[in-house]
């Protein structure tokens, strides 16, 4: 099949996005408006129907491909097999960055524009971009009339510029174990063009001999090896055995060699570099050790303080005790005394000022990610760095390594262990409690919840809490805050922790200011609190005396079993205006879900001036009702919950509403007391639970 570069971008993008993906995301990530994206889904959404597959878009969410992952692999592989495949030019510039890195010899541009079916004018304007690409690694873009392209420069600056091409389309884990599989004929992988060329730049057949050296190494070294910094070696060892094969050779400053040759990495690479020469029959220049040994030492986990003081020279130290102290003042979390934080920044630096000092450039694959999760804590390591290393240019890339160091100490920290919560939904009485139950077992580090209706949320002093997290759209909220199902899936629960991490990396201490402590009588303590269990034990006499299962037998839309309910209800004088609550149900349904996931019940709800007393009932369908889950899934539902609540109600009252959603969910004993709709067993199920509750509640009072 045919599709355009951008179209089949997107559904890549997608068919690899391990959560949701918002329009505005894939845009930044393709450079195209919000709009030209927008344009592209009524397509995109025909194309995955075709392989059994939905688009699905979640309001607030962001967009997610959903289906089998054999139809998923299917499209893969179906996209990767297009005719005459239409490259974008960050694609097209890519293969001939690898073709020119694969020879030494100067390529025509005829020969380019024919492997890429372009236009020679179209190859010289890519030639024009990767120009200044280049430029950033010291290499030059050669070109001559009758002599074609050529790239020339060090093949230090060589070896960083296929890194960084290789990282920007492979992940390196993937880059080795896409290797590993093509040795052994078995790969699992669809590959794209891209994928193909960057793995013809190192020859598969050596990179087992390889791997197992350094395997050996980690057990050598005196400090851990970090799994990205062993597979960074394996793919630098692969990429140097291959560039030395082609007769390019490397050049180590040989004042800074002399500096490191006593260190135990040092010892260690130059072991591994004679073992390699032995195992694949060639000569290796001396020159490759100073870069195995920079790897090594640039790999530190945690090192012993004597080993810091011993292997690493103290004006470092110096700097980055600075540096430290920079950072601690800013943040007001004292990391001055952190010796494991000051070893693993000595350790980082040392190989890290030696390439800046050589103009030596690195490219940091999670560079984006750092800067979007941790912006904070970026810019305040970046002005730091410049505070602290006046006279050197740290590129963001290097900011982005010394950020990860001090994020991990903070995030492994006790800081932020006891975060306070806040949970929207529409109406405060239904899938807010579910989810609030949901996040307290999945974020530990939240331990108070607090849920909130829509109609309360101006009131409800946000800042107060450490994290909002909503089941509707806040329109009109300025606030940050996650949107997430009522059930939480996986993908939701990765986003919050996320935002708690962002949390934590701008930790600042909250200001405490004391209350004046009252001494109340007897009577004001005791009056305040009665009138509580009076509220407490009203909402739940309402809900035991007005709860009933009732059958409905014949097959009925949802719009007509609500409508039926409402007319009961109605009838009951425990609503009035019947035709308002129905239109508020059914809002509340196409707000998102209602369905619980896994289970046959869906429990709709909603608060209105209307409502008299709050009531809870269970309508029980002899034919199920196709009904959008809480996941966002289509569900068959047989029982109806409805909860129903007054506007204007008290804080006893809705805790007890909201207790009511939380057994509905506690364990598969209750959920499954539900779905079977007995009336007595359900209704001595919730005395006894009341009861507990009521009990509770005492206690605490």
């Amino acid at each position: 099949m045919y599709l355009p570069a951008r179209v089949r971008k997107v559904i890549e993008f997608l068919l690899h996005a391990e959560e949701d993906v918002t329009v505005k995301e894939i845009a930044k990530v393709l450079e195209v408006s919000e709009r030209t994206i927008h344009r592209d889904l009524k397509s995109i959404e025909s194309i995955v129907f075709d392989y059994n597959l939905e688009l699905l878009k979640k309001s607030g969410v962001g967009l997610r491909i959903t289906g089998d992952s054999s139809d998923k692999q299917q499209l893969e592989m179906a996209l990767s097999n297009t005719v005459s495949p239409d490259f974008t030019p960050e694609e097209r510039q890519a293969i001939i960055l690898s073709t020119l890195f694969e020879t030494n010899e100067p390529i025509k541009l005829f020969a380019l524009a024919n492997e890429l079916k372009v236009t020679i004018a179209t190859i010289s304007n890519d030639l024009d971009q990767l120009e200044e690409e280049l430029a950033t690694f010291h290499l030059l873009l050669i070109r001559k009339r009758g002599f074609g392209v050529k790239i020339e420069g060090d093949e230090a600056d060589k070896r960083a510029a296929i890194s960084n091409l290789i990282s920007k389309y492979v992940d390196p884990f993937d880059f080795v174990s896409l290797l590993k599989e093509n040795i052994q004929k078995k790969s699992t992988h669809q590959l794209t063009v891209i994928s193909n060329r960057l793995l013809g730049l190192v020859n598969p057949e050596k990179l087992i001999t390889i791997q197992k050296r350094v395997e050996e190494a980690r057990d050598e070294l005196p400090h851990d090896l970090a799994d990205s910094a062993y597979v960074g070696l394996v793919v630098h060892l692969a990429l140097a055995i291959e560039r030395l094969q082609k007769g390019d050779k490397i050049t180590f400053d040989q004042a800074y060699r002399k500096q490191i040759e006593g260190t135990k990495e040092y010892e260690i690479a130059s072991n591994i570099i004679r073992d390699l020469e032995i195992s694949l029959s060639m000569t290796i220049p001396d020159d490759e050790i100073g870069y195995i040994t920079m790897h090594l030492l640039g790999a530190k986990l945690r090192v012993d303080q004597n080993y810091l003081i011993e292997d690493s020279s103290l004006d470092i130290a110096f700097k980055a005790k600075e540096l430290i102290q920079y950072v601690s003042t800013h943040l007001a979390v004292d990391f001055t005394e952190n010796a494991p934080l000051l070893s693993d920044l000595v350790a980082h630096l040392k190989p890290t000022i030696y390439r800046l000092k050589q103009g030596m450039n690195i490219k940091n694959p999670m560079i984006e990610e750092i800067t979007s999760d941790y912006n904070d804590l970026f810019h305040l390591i970046q002005a730091g760095v410049r505070e602290k290393f006046p006279d050197m240019e740290f590129p963001d890339d290097e900011i982005g390594y010394l950020v990860l160091h001090f994020a991990a100490f903070l995030l492994h920290g006790e800081i932020d262990s006891n975060l306070r919560a806040l949970v929207i939904c529409s109406s405060g009485i239904g899938t807010a409690k579910m989810l609030a139950t949901r996040l307290k077992q999945s974020v530990p580090e939240i331990k108070h919840v607090e849920n909130k209706s829509l109609f309360d949320l101006d009131h409800s002093g946000a800042d107060d809490y450490d994290i909002i997290v909503s089941t509707i759209p806040l329109k009109g909220f300025d606030g940050d805050y996650t949107l997430a199902s009522p059930m939480l899936t996986q993908s939701e629960v990765h986003r919050i922790k996320k935002s708690i991490r962002k949390r934590k990396l701008i930790y600042k201490p909250k200001q405490v200011t004391k209350k004046p402590v009252l001494e109340k009588t007897q009577q004001e303590e005791f009056i305040p609190w009665l009138e509580a269990m009076q509220n407490y034990s009203n909402t739940i006499l309402n809900l035991l005396h007005a709860f009933k299962v009732k059958p409905i037998t014949k097959k009925q839309s949802i719009e007509s079993i609500l409508r039926s309910a409402c007319d009961e209800l109605e009838t009951s004088q425990i609503i009035v205006n019947k035709e308002d609550i129905f239109k508020k149900l059914l809002k509340r349904e196409k707000i998102s879900g209602l369905g619980i996931p896994n289970t046959s019940l869906a429990l709709y709800h909603t608060r209105s001036p209307n409502v008299n007393r709050p009531s809870f009932t269970i309508y029980s369908l002899s034919h199920p009702v196709t009904v959008h889950g809480m996941d966002g899934e289509n569900m068959e539902m047989d029982k109806m919950l409805l909860m129903l609540a007054p506007e204007n109600i008290h804080q006893e009252a809705l805790e007890v509403l909201s207790f009511l959603s939380s057994i509905i969910i506690q364990g598969q004993e209750s959920i499954k007391l539900f779905e079977s709709g007995n009336e007595a067993l359900i209704k001595q199920f919730l005395s006894e639970q009341f009861s507990e509750f009521i009990v509770g509640v005492q206690r605490e009072g």
